[in-house]
């Protein structure tokens, strides 16, 4: 049914059509669609449980679809069979009441962990599961379950599942869905270590991050079988919340970092020789103006103190651009005190002991010789701060050689709570690039992050942060 054109109706019938729509948050012709539907759909229902007694397998759950919540944002949760589906029941409650509407699709293998009836009765509405429902598919019902809506989210991701989606199967509702969508995906991973470390997974996830699809967690912890841990725990559903409005773009109401003030420093500094040369990195700044945008999408007062670089000042952010690593470290100081602290710059190590006013020239009889001092620790400085120091203090650790032992130590050695360590080696194209691959150590663990976008990072990084603040297990 491409196009529906309401003619000929009474005013009465043409009001009381108006109301319904308004009160369900459509479209008239979209409310007359759904009423012929669903008239159209009582003789399929009474085929279908006649085919019921005959042994034929059918889905139903008889609820009214949501309407859309506040904003008229809409999610659609895709739940895997892993026995983490039991925490997506909690993330329907937490995606609707921070105002968006949820469908549903439970795979062939979640409903042997959680029921239809369950998730049907946290959403509000009906539960899809069979691509072959005759009800839905009078009108191909699962392009519309691709298209009516915001997001989709898939939690938990199985690697069965992500195995599908990397190879662009479509034999059940859920993978037709994600074949036939064009809105954002974000997929929330959880499995068994031995299966998320696998080859097979890792290229899926290539295959995913390439093909525009975002990845939240998955965590490091225990596993539900008898002794096994490591990194494959879904993410909790207040990270995967976080992570999903930085697409569903809510602005106001109940955010995870709504309320609390955050502090990102991004980009190199330039410490000046003469007045026009200078000691500088390659950093872009990318990273941690993609952070500084994350965090505001979720709510968050954030102060942005920026070193030298090209990108537009992030909307919604209070900027601050410095030069040297003196300002830098005066700026952040001024900024505190602050819930969050994310130390993304590439502060340069030293500075030139006398900066020349002049330019210096070149000389028969050799080359000048530069005296270095050690610049201030911006990290370190605000990390050990006696009074005013964030409740989570985030380094950064950008190395060429033995990553994880290099950041671990620098995490012991700056005193800050985290540290997001990644690969800046000639080839890695991280410098300046738009992906990164990132791994966050704490005092605990070590979780190795798929390759993806410096957005999507970024996204998952105030995710994780929203979580620690409300008191989630990290």
């Amino acid at each position: 049914m491409a196009s529906l054109t309401i003619r000929k109706l009474d005013d009465a019938l043409k009001k009381r059509l108006r109301l319904r729509a308004a009160q369900n948050g459509r479209s008239m012709e979209d409310e007359a669609r759904t009423i012929l539907r669903r008239a159209a759909g009582e003789d399929v229902r009474a085929e279908a449980q006649a085919g019921k007694r005959r042994g034929a397998r059918r889905s139903t759950t008889e609820q009214p679809e949501p309407a859309p919540g506040a904003g008229g944002k809409r999610a659609l949760l895709i739940i895997g069979g892993g026995i983490a589906a039991y925490k997506s029941l909690d993330l329907i409650r937490r995606l609707r009441e921070r105002g968006a509407a949820v469908r549903c699709i439970l795979t062939a293998a979640a409903q042997q962990f959680i029921t239809p009836l369950a998730a049907g009765a946290l959403a509000g509405g009906r539960v899809f599961t069979d691509l072959f429902d005759a009800a839905t598919e009078l009108d191909v019902g699962h392009i519309r379950l691709a298209r009516e809506t915001d997001l989709v989210i898939v939690a938990p991701a199985t690697a069965d599942l992500m195995a599908k989606m990397a190879g662009g199967h479509a034999d059940d509702l859920a993978t037709a869905v994600l074949l036939a969508t064009d809105r954002p995906v974000l997929i929330a991973p959880a499995m068994n270590p031995h299966m998320w470390e696998h080859a097979a997974t890792r290229r899926n996830l290539v295959q995913l991050a390439a093909d525009g699809v975002s990845v939240i967690g998955p965590n490091a912890g225990e596993m539900a079988e008898a002794g096994e841990a490591g990194t494959g725990r879904m993410a909790e559903p207040l990270e995967i919340v976080a992570a999903a409005w930085t697409f569903l773009g809510v602005a106001g109401g109940d955010q995870v970092l709504a309320g609390a003030r955050v502090v990102v420093t991004s980009g190199p500094t330039h410490e000046p020789i003469d007045p026009v040369r200078y000691i500088a990195n390659r950093s872009s700044g990318k990273q941690g103006h993609a952070i500084a945008a994350a965090a505001a999408a979720a709510g968050a007062e954030v102060t942005l103190v920026s070193g030298p670089v090209t990108l537009p000042d992030p909307v919604g952010v209070r900027t601050i651009r410095v030069e040297t690593a003196q300002d830098m470290l005066a700026a952040v100081t001024k900024a505190l005190p602050a819930d969050v602290g994310v130390f993304a710059a590439a502060v340069a190590d030293w500075r030139v002991e006398k900066p020349t006013a002049s330019k210096i020239k070149k000389q028969d009889g050799g080359t000048p010789k530069l005296g270095l001092v050690e610049n201030p620790d911006i990290l370190a400085t605000v990390a050990r701060r006696n009074s005013g120091r964030p409740k989570l203090v985030v380094g950064f650790a950008a190395e060429t050689d033995h990553l994880i032992e290099h950041a671990r130590e620098k995490l012991k050695r700056k005193g800050c709570d985290w540290i997001v360590a990644n690969d800046v080696s000639a080839g890695s194209g991280v410098m300046g690039g738009d992906r990164n691959t990132v791994h966050l150590v704490t005092a605990d663990s070590v979780e190795s992050w798929p390759p993806q976008s410096k957005e999507a990072v970024a996204r998952a990084l105030v995710a994780r942060i929203g979580a620690a603040l409300a008191g989630a297990p990290r």
